[in-house]
């Protein structure tokens, strides 16, 4: 794909990501009425469904010849430009009042991420990647920061309730022991897609997850590496759900603890490339499950 055109879907993106702000801004810390998906720790809330809905319809009007894959209305359109879209990454974070989410929508075309943008409607901050580059308000950024563990701000899920059951809580609790005495600051602030967002503005220096889908991180993913970082979907694909690992460009990853304790990605430093997860103890990682909200 040719600059330009990329450059075009991001512009895309951006509108209809900031097509919801005022709504997500105007809900925002009013206690909306929250429901559950897959369990407790999966809300949605009605704001949720609108965004995705406004947003269906702005990508409709402008690239009508398309594919949405939406985190709460499926997958509905047809062509060769998909768009994967999180109206609300955070969802739990925006219910309850805690300025930490985002709207993320990621452009893909023959299984690559060409453009994207991650809103953060709260501080009005747009993070907008494209084949060209990354900007956050217009302006180019840089991923650098840290270099080793002991220097980083490490932002991390692990582990979530999934994981404990997957792992095993003794197995679980130790590795994240070993994270909050390797990392100078180990924070949970809850969306994958901010999350990448930051490590791609260098505003923090490693990010990990576990158990996310393609629209919690297409956009982000593309975000880091645009900006000189580094993404690696430690499922194989940044389109199959599964766990992700970013930092910053010149972070020592084969260095750092979390390629100590997670043979998925030590392998994945080793090769020099992603790799495929398996469930549980087998790769170290748990992998992804069918489409619901994934751990930020």
């Amino acid at each position: 794909m040719d600059l330009n055109t990329s450059r075009e879907l991001a512009a895309i993106a951006v509108e209809a990501a900031r097509a919801v702000g005022d709504r997500l801004r105007g809900a925002f810390r009013s206690r909306p009425a929250v429901q559950t998906k897959r369990d407790f720790h999966d809300p949605v809330t009605e704001h949720d469904k609108a965004a995705e809905e406004r947003i269906r319809e702005v990508i409709a009007r402008l690239c009508p010849d398309s594919v949405v894959v939406g985190e709460e209305k499926g997958t509905r359109g047809q062509g060769d430009i998909s768009w994967y879209v999180d109206p609300i990454d955070g969802t739990a974070n925006f219910a309850a009042g805690l300025p930490f989410f985002c709207t993320s929508i990621g452009a893909v075309v023959d299984g690559r991420v060409v453009a994207g943008v991650v809103y953060d409607p709260v501080r009005d901050d747009e993070f907008t990647a494209s084949l060209a580059g990354a900007t956050c308000n217009g302006e180019p950024i840089r991923s650098t920061g840290a270099r080793t563990d002991r220097e980083a701000v490490l932002l991390a899920s692990y582990p979530t309730p999934r994981d404990l059951a997957a792992d095993g809580e003794e197995t679980a609790l130790r590795r994240f022991a070993r994270m909050q005495y390797a990392f100078a600051t180990t924070r949970r602030p809850g969306s994958a897609a901010l999350k990448l967002a930051h490590i791609a503005a260098g505003w923090s220096d490693v990010a990990f997850g576990t158990h996310v889908n393609a629209w919690d991180v297409a956009a982000g993913s593309l975000l880091v590496e645009r900006a000189g970082g580094v993404f690696i979907p430690l499922s194989g694909s940044v389109l199959t759900p599964g766990a992700y690992l970013a930092c910053v460009g010149g972070f020592d990853l084969a260095g750092s603890v979390l390629a100590e304790v997670f043979p998925a990605i030590s392998a994945a430093v080793a090769t020099g490339k992603p790799t495929g997860a398996s469930t549980g103890e087998t790769a170290g990682m748990p992998a992804g499950d069918a489409p619901g909200r994934g751990a930020s």
